[in-house]
């Protein structure tokens, strides 16, 4: 069997890409022989973590690197999130090792991160479809950290440097969809370096239910690029706010947008809660719901819900659309509140509600299964080599 590297540094709050890779791992443990390397951010600052900012290159971690390669023999390295614990120090590692290499995008901070000045990182928007910064006045730096200069400073220099190495190493890139392959593209990135590769999503076991309890549900993270209010705001305002909303998760909005609607009955804020909880709210869902004001990569909530028939509300913007089937009727133009409305209003329809799901659960399974998963990913990682 193959032996696998897997890398990755999780985040100080469980998101949705530590799962992914947990589940990614999961699968591949099927077919192949498997070794990781988990890195763990924290808020203590030690003198060794401030000179590894310094130099974008942690020591501790490169050692581990190195010593686990040496040790394991992988392969193939498979690597996901290096923000900040695992550092750009292991990329010098793994080179001199000469073992074909692959790196994982969850998202376009690569991007964001790699330019100094806010109107170079905002090109002319007032927001940031990346990651969601917006356009102040005064502000010329790109302050990717709205608290921080420093901390921005630091991440802008990572930015650069991690740009730089992924665009012009030997790294081979995987990335959830073909938007953004083409996106890497516009950016002038080499076609022979990149290829999609979806996260795993396992559907086998997800029956459909025949009956859903009264509610819709909203899972993520509480901001404002996540449009959780502009959520609340339309389905307040729909032909379906004398059903439950149930909101799901945690973030900078959350004590705020508590607070402002405590008095409305029908929206529930659940707050951070357990994966099997999360799973069991969902698959009883009406529908979920999501205003992101954002590109996504692969939307764990919607995916979610495909696998047990729960049909999915959601902007029709960067690649979302390719996890669903064409003519899906529940999405909108992001630009257009008036559209987003119109398809709340459609949401009373239970009959359209169960086709839609149905729909949503045949082409997850179609298009998505962990067989197709496995066989794609033998196809770019072992006949690349």
């Amino acid at each position: 069997m193959k032996k696998l590297l897997i890398i990755h540094t999780t985040y100080n709050i469980l998101g949705g890409e530590d799962v992914a890779v947990q589940n990614e791992i999961k699968v591949l443990n099927n077919e192949y022989i498997i070794e990781t390397i988990f890195f763990h951010n924290n808020n203590f600052l030690s003198f060794s973590q401030i000179i590894s900012y310094l130099t974008n290159n942690n020591k501790k971690s490169s050692l581990v690197v190195q010593e686990k390669i040496q040790e394991f023999k992988p392969d193939v390295i498979y690597i996901h999130n290096t923000w900040f614990k695992a550092s750009l120090g292991i990329f010098k590692i793994i080179e001199g090792s000469k073992i074909p290499t692959y790196l994982k995008l969850h998202n376009f901070r690569y991007d964001c991160t790699r330019y100094l000045l806010s109107k170079n990182h905002l090109n002319g928007n007032k927001t940031c479809p990346k990651c969601g910064l917006q356009r102040k006045t005064f502000n010329f730096i790109n302050k990717y950290y709205s608290n921080s200069y420093i901390k921005s400073l630091i991440v802008i220099r990572y930015g650069k440097k991690y740009f730089e190495t992924i665009k012009n190493t030997n790294i081979r890139l995987l990335v959830l969809t073909q938007f953004h392959l083409d996106y890497l593209l516009s950016l002038g990135f080499s076609s022979k370096k990149i290829s999609v590769l979806h996260n795993p999503i396992d559907s086998s076991s997800n029956n459909q239910s025949t009956i859903k309890s009264d509610y819709f549900t909203y899972s993520g993270r509480i901001s404002e690029e996540k449009g959780v209010e502009k959520l609340i705001k339309a389905f307040l305002k729909s032909n379906i706010n004398k059903t439950k909303l149930k909101i799901l998760g945690e973030g900078p909005l959350l004590i705020e947008l508590k607070k402002k609607y405590e008095f409305n009955k029908n929206i529930e804020f659940l707050g951070l809660v357990s994966n099997n909880k999360s799973q069991q709210i969902i698959s009883q869902s009406k529908a979920v719901i999501t205003f992101t004001q954002l590109l996504e990569g692969q939307p764990m909530l919607l995916c979610e819900a495909s696998s047990y028939g729960v049909p999915s509300v959601f902007p029709d913007q960067g690649g979302i659309h390719e996890f669903y089937p064409i003519n899906c009727s529940l999405s909108f133009n992001h630009n257009y509140e008036s559209k987003a409305f119109d398809v709340l209003n459609k949401l009373s329809d239970t009959k359209l509600l169960k086709k839609e799901g149905m729909r949503n659960k045949q082409f997850l399974e179609e298009n998505f299964s962990d067989a197709q998963y496995l066989k794609k990913f033998k196809k770019i990682i072992f006949n690349n080599e």
